[in-house]
């Protein structure tokens, strides 16, 4: 099945080195080019693609905005934000997280990298940089968002969860990923994955990044990740 992506960047000479290579590929297709925020929403409820590839400095409306909008409409609960930036810091990250973004990069990765963080967030899963690790989602969650940030889901169903969905969760947290937390625990792959969705089903999260940050907001984890330096990884 092919995934259909939408481009937001203000650079056209950008753009169309995107589209090339992501049309590059069989499983990829580019449906929509915007050249700003408002743009990029107004053609993410036209086209309604799969990923929406954004970056955050646009004139007019910037993408951070345009990804708090787009993660807001239930219409485009399918949509899936991937930020791509050269400003990555700490302020961007948590707003991007709150907003709903399923993935966060920054512009220098590799083209391979970008490719599959395409894939990654397509399938329903979470990637962040370096930059974008646990260290930064505590740092947000102990600062109140901003009042026009869209409140992330709160988790009742907490209490729901089974001992075994709690346990992939705080790993799920921890930065591991589906490969690693089944290691861990002696499970399939498969099995975490299924997991990992019904805590999600239950705590009303969009995707992996909002479980991670229900983690740390109902406590379940502190501190700092284990691959904190690391490379961005696939919660495969």
């Amino acid at each position: 099945m092919t995934i259909r992506v939408l481009l937001a960047d203000d650079q056209a000479l950008l753009r169309g080195t995107f589209r090339m290579l992501i049309d590059s590929c069989d499983d990829l297709e580019v449906v929509a080019e915007a050249t700003d925020g408002a743009d990029a929403i107004r053609l993410t409820r036209e086209h309604r693609p799969d990923v929406v590839v954004m970056d955050v400095r646009m004139p007019g409306t910037d993408g951070l905005t345009a990804t708090e909008t787009i993660c807001a409409d239930p219409g485009l609960a399918d949509t899936r934000v991937l930020i791509l930036t050269t400003f990555e810091n700490d302020e961007h990250v948590a707003r991007a997280l709150r907003a709903g973004a399923s993935g966060f990069l920054g512009k220098y990765v590799t083209t391979d990298a970008l490719l599959e963080a395409i894939r990654v967030v397509a399938s329903g899963e979470s990637l962040l940089s370096p930059g974008a690790t646990k260290a930064l989602i505590t740092q947000f969650l102990a600062t109140p968002p901003p009042a026009q940030s869209p409140p992330l889901p709160t988790a009742p169903g907490i209490r729901d969860l089974t001992g075994r969905e709690l346990e992939v969760m705080k790993l799920a947290a921890d930065g591991k990923s589906n490969e690693e937390i089944a290691g861990d625990l002696h499970l399939s792959v498969l099995t975490v994955r299924t997991h990992i969705q019904r805590a999600m089903n239950k705590l009303g999260a969009r995707d992996r990044a909002q479980l991670v940050v229900l983690a740390y907001k109902n406590g379940l984890v502190t501190g700092l990740p284990e691959s904190a330096a690391g490379p961005p990884r696939r919660n495969r």
